[in-house]
């Protein structure tokens, strides 16, 4: 069979050993030569082709339900369910998205881009099915790393305690989630992979039992009993573990042979309540450059195929701001061995990773478990020790009670880095980092700030080692802006002070953070088009605003713009009006630029920032209009 002619994944159903594995060989091809071009996720999902033809096999997805853990291994079964052709569009405007959508197809029973959410919606899906007296079957497929959440682990205690409720959890086990998985769960895994496969001997003793003369085919309690611990007896450590949690565990197996994970898969289905199946892969399967480093192929730029090097870029870029404040924290950590770099097992994609290897005693990765980081930070705090935590902003959504109840209230000097803040790009509303202005607004104690720039970051990471109280800076995603670095003696930032870039008696300009150039941007157009001469003022700081420098240029100069990478409902800009209405400064006229009351698509962040408004042509015509200037 032709992958481009599938229509369908139950054509699959019926096919030989052979004919499904041709199959994969497809899937492969079709997903290098696709990522490859654009980019995207491509360990993940080379890893999980036969895993995905083989569940495949034994479900019928036009009734069953099938829930992908965060959905980065999720390219092979996107192209079985009739995206094949679409497929070249993959995380680009308007295209086919780089997680699973339910608005995208049918076959996309639930969306995700953060972990560990699989089990808990398979599960409530498979009480709503018991509920309404349905019958089909809800399959959770999450892997190994993502296992380490608590949110998981929150939901395999829950369904072990519903034996009547079928579910089937497929543990995707390639010893990798983005970066190795840590914790006493991992180590466990590790071991089972070592060792040869064990397999059940309950359901033949059972049978066996039943069959004697004098048994009558029923089971005495003690014999359940006394194979229960026959079952545990010959499972590995990790499946014990599961079997005292209620699941009927099956595994290890190869996750690279179709036939015996048909067979595998059947079996589970079979049972009539929750089944944990193991199957063992590898990541980056069939493209020997990804199977070698699994990190760094987890998600790739465009990349030549023969060599499996990324293209250059076309122009040699700034650094990014992770790797300044990368950069930075390790010399920081080097001058003072109290302040520790924590991560949520995303070390390269925060920077960390240099911290790692500098400085591996000063470095946490407490996998992926964002609550446990928060608190563990907290705690580190209250014994002196100066945590800074790395966190994408999108991520540390997860983390809300604990930043409120474990470090605001307690008012504990712990260290926020919200990478990715703002617009990201091809990875969709899951990732955006729009929220995190609004949502730390209210937190109790907390200093809130955001760099203009790469070197303004350096100098806030120290002012926010220096409060005594917790703090929170953002950086956005990708390169700087380019202004020279200061290498070390970075000197603090007066805590709620902002500062004054150019003065002009039109119009001020308010910005935080990453929109400070887009404002120099604007104001050059204003004053070569239209002759408005413009006052900018970088905020700097969100908690506490500088009243005392914003409000009299308010009063002074009266059209005011404010200028935010982030959702305006409770944004930067509603700070800046509510402390105009407390202070009874009325009359003013207020144009509030940011993110509006909308999900943030897969697209380019520049294609994205135009759709939404945000370029500086575009805001120099919305003042124009807004307070009716002639042209």
């Amino acid at each position: 069979m032709r992958l481009s002619e599938l229509n369908h994944p139950n054509e699959l159903h019926g096919l030989s050993t052979d004919e499904l594995e041709d199959v994969a060989c497809q899937i492969r091809e079709r997903h290098l030569q696709v990522v490859s071009t654009s980019g995207g996720h491509l360990g993940p999902g080379l890893g999980v082709v036969e895993l995905t033809i083989a569940l495949y096999q034994t479900l019928d997805l036009d009734v069953d339900r099938v829930v992908w853990d965060v959905g980065h291994q999720a390219y092979p079964h996107k192209l079985l369910t009739g995206r094949y052709d679409s497929f070249d569009s993959l995380r680009q405007q308007n295209g086919v998205a780089g997680y699973l959508k339910r608005s995208e197809s049918r076959f996309d029973h639930f969306g995700a881009g953060h972990a560990s959410t699989s089990i808990s919606a398979a599960l409530g899906m498979a009480l709503a099915r018991d509920q309404q007296g349905k019958d089909f079957k809800c399959v959770a497929v999450i892997g190994d790393g993502a296992l380490t959440g608590g949110m998981a682990l929150e939901a395999i205690n829950h369904a072990g305690h519903l034996p009547n409720t079928p579910l089937l959890v497929v543990l995707n086990d390639n010893d990798m989630s983005i970066s190795p998985p840590v914790g006493a769960l991992s180590t466990y895994l590790n071991r089972m992979r070592h060792s040869p496969p064990m397999q059940f001997i309950t359901d033949s003793v059972q049978e066996s039992v039943k069959n004697l003369p004098f048994m009558g085919g029923e089971l005495p309690e003690e014999i359940k009993s006394l194979s229960g611990s026959v079952r545990r007896l010959s499972v590995p450590k990790v499946g014990a573990v599961f079997e005292e949690l209620g699941f009927k565990y099956m595994g290890p197996i190869d996750g690279h042979d179709i036939s015996q994970m048909i067979k595998t898969f059947q079996a589970a289905h079979k049972d009539g309540g929750p089944v944990m199946v193991h199957v063992v892969t590898k990541k980056g399967k069939g493209y020997p450059y990804a199977e070698a480093d699994q990190v760094g192929y987890h998600a790739q730029s465009a990349f030549d195929l023969t060599t499996g090097k990324s293209k250059p870029s076309k122009s040699p870029k700034p650094p990014s701001y992770s790797k300044v404040f990368g950069q930075t924290l390790v010399k920081i950590c080097e001058q003072d061995s109290k302040v520790v770099g924590i991560t949520a097992a995303m070390a390269t994609g925060t920077g960390l990773d240099l911290l790692q290897k500098a400085l591996p005693k000063q470095y946490i990765d407490v996998g992926i478990a964002e609550q446990h980081a928060v608190t563990l930070a907290a705690g580190m705090a209250c014994e002196g020790i100066k945590p800074v935590v790395a966190i994408y902003s999108t991520f540390l959504q997860r983390a809300y009670d604990q930043l409120i109840h474990d470090v605001g209230i307690q008012n504990l000097p712990v260290t926020f880095v919200l990478d990715r803040a703002g617009i990201v790009g091809a990875d969709g509303p899951t990732h955006q980092g729009q929220y995190d202005i609004s949502y730390l607004r209210s937190v109790p104690n907390f200093t809130v700030m955001a760099p203009k720039d790469e070197a303004e970051l350096q100098r806030m990471l120290v002012t926010s080692l220096s409060i005594n109280g917790p703090s929170a800076l953002r950086i956005p995603r990708g390169s700087g802006e380019g202004v020279p670095l200061i290498e070390e003696g970075w000197k603090p930032i007066e805590v709620g002070k902002g500062e004054i870039l150019q003065e002009g008696e039109d119009i001020l300009l308010i910005a935080y953070g990453s929109m400070v150039s887009t404002a120099i941007h604007t104001s050059n157009i204003l004053l070569k088009d239209f002759k408005i001469k413009s006052t900018i003022v970088n905020a700097r700081f969100l908690r506490p605003l500088d009243k005392s420098l914003i409000h009299p240029l308010i009063s002074k100069i009266g059209k005011v713009v404010t200028l935010e990478e982030g959702s305006l409902e409770g944004g930067f800009g509603a700070a800046i009006a509510e402390s105009l209405i407390d202070e009874n400064i009325i009359n003013k006229s207020i144009l509030r630029i940011g993110i509006p009351d909308k999900l943030v698509h897969h697209a380019s962040p520049d294609q994205s920032k135009f759709e939404l408004g945000l370029t500086a042509d575009q805001i120099s015509d919305k003042i124009i209009n807004y307070f009716k200037i002639n042209k």
